[in-house]
């Protein structure tokens, strides 16, 4: 057996003393608020976002299409999930009727004081474009609207444009993580 240690950040955002709202997205996309109807879609688009990158490496069940399914079923079935921080990217081609699931955030109540940021991901070619931002934004606002005063995630410390994005949004690291991760298993 190989064990390889993947480096964390645990980063967090101060809710308090700053509103916090949806931003606009760019032309031919809109953010869905949570239904449980979309819950295939929110798998989708967390598969697409993370098949091939590195957080599939570190938490194998993002590289497979059933096993984000169930990682839904299971996020969305907390006792502290919340629809009010969950959001679905999508983008409407030309063809209304042909519509791309491309970014998807949950969010779950940590504690009475804390909101946990679940998955952020956007699919790679509709990165860029501000998608990731508007996710972040459209959680923080759904965390404040049930009175959280703080939101954390981790992210995987070589993920460089999430970790960069975190910080330039107000996220500060907080504690540095290691995951240890069996290679025969990736």
């Amino acid at each position: 057996m190989s064990v390889s240690y993947f480096k964390r950040f645990r980063m967090e955002l101060d809710l308090r003393g700053r509103r916090f709202h949806p931003i606009p997205v760019p032309s031919g996309y809109r953010l869905v608020p949570w239904s449980p109807e979309l819950l295939a879609a929110h798998a989708e688009a967390k598969y697409l976002s993370f098949h091939g990158e590195i957080d599939a490496d570190v938490f194998a069940c993002l590289g497979e299409l059933p096993s984000c399914y169930r990682l839904m079923e299971e996020i969305s079935g907390r006792d502290g999930f919340l629809p009010e921080a969950t959001w679905l990217a999508e983008y409407v081609h030309d063809d209304p009727n042909h519509i791309e699931f491309c970014g998807t955030i949950q969010g779950i109540r940590a504690t009475s004081r804390y909101g946990g940021i679940q998955n952020v991901g956007v699919t790679p070619s509709h990165r860029g474009g501000g998608l990731g931002t508007a996710l972040l934004m459209a959680a923080a606002a759904g965390f404040q609207q049930i009175g959280l005063q703080r939101a954390y995630l981790e992210v995987t410390a070589q993920n460089d444009r999430a970790v960069q994005l975190y910080k330039r949004l107000g996220f500060r690291r907080t504690k540095t993580l290691y995951k240890a991760v069996d290679l025969a298993y990736t």
